[in-house]
């Protein structure tokens, strides 16, 4: 289940189940974060569950940074007993009886003064069936597992579109940088020519020598690898979001690679046109990596 969509790494959920005299809630909420990283606060009388409770996680959460807090409250009114410990009571009579003989003084040790001393009397829970309890405490966990990945469905719905939004925005940006490089190097070709001509008046242009420096020129400016790439990992990046599932990692190192060439595209081109779309573009990525942080 939702293995095709593209979840948020921010979420919440929450569920409390109450059956007979017990109560049981579990709310989980959860930030960014590069790996898997679960931290869960519960009473003591659970802590037997830990490893199952992160078991049942794994089939709901990747990645992200989740903080899960449970309560557990029990009102079944047999669960707690007092328990006399004949034992120790019988020991401090004894030592109460050789004090009085040692200091001749009387014991007048009463029931009511015995009972107060340390473990004489306790209090002590009944035992849980195990079982029982992890039946209700598994199913309060999946209902609230349930409304966390919806949240981040939800929101991972909102980041899809968003970024092929801006997606679509960037491909302009390399279409126009596409259709001007070929102008660029014809406009330097007459700019050549005119300032040739002009240096040697009315002599004859030597156009073999002007290709050469128009090739020079072509060369050192020349982006259309660096076009081809970025254009292939923009469309990549659609695609894996269209497909889905848990891709976070994979987008972040691609939004990197398509920075890497937009800044090569800045550092060959000396165009003021060029150069603004390229700066256009690196601010657009820098975005699309923002948010692709926040994808599972």
């Amino acid at each position: 289940m939702y293995t095709t969509m593209i979840k948020s790494m921010t979420g919440f959920g929450r569920c409390e189940i109450v059956r007979g005299d017990r109560k049981i809630s579990v709310e989980m909420k959860s930030v960014n974060h590069r790996y898997l990283d679960v931290s869960i606060k519960m009473p003591k009388k659970l802590n037997f569950f830990e490893a199952a409770i992160r078991g049942e996680l794994k089939n709901y959460i990747q990645r992200g940074k989740v903080d899960i807090f449970i309560t557990y409250e029990d009102y079944t009114e047999s669960n707690v007993c007092v328990k006399y410990n004949k034992e120790l009571a019988a020991e401090y009579m004894r030592y109460l009886s050789k004090m009085a003989e040692d200091f001749s003084l009387d014991n007048d040790i009463r029931v009511s003064a015995l009972s107060r001393y340390p473990e004489v009397l306790s209090m002590e829970e009944q035992a849980v069936d195990e079982e029982e309890l992890w039946q209700l405490l598994a199913e309060a966990v999946r209902g609230a597992a349930e409304g966390f990945v919806e949240t981040r469905v939800k929101e991972g719905e909102n980041l899809r579109n968003d970024l092929i939004d801006k997606l679509d925005g960037m491909l302009v940006h390399v279409d126009y940088i596409t259709e001007r490089s070929p102008q660029i190097i014809a406009e330097y070709k007459q700019r050549l020519r005119d300032k040739v001509s002009e240096l040697l008046e009315d002599a004859n242009v030597d156009e073999n020598r002007l290709l050469m420096e128009v090739t020079i020129f072509a060369d050192k400016v020349c982006v259309d690898e660096e076009l081809v790439r970025l254009r292939s990992h923009i469309e990549t990046t659609k695609e894996n979001l269209l497909q889905g599932g848990s891709i976070g990692r994979k987008l972040d190192f691609i939004a990197q690679e398509m920075n890497r060439e937009a800044n090569t595209i800045l550092s060959k081109t000396s165009d003021l046109e060029i150069s603004n779309r390229a700066i256009e573009l690196k601010t657009e990525i820098e975005k699309v990596r923002e948010q692709i942080q926040n994808i599972e």
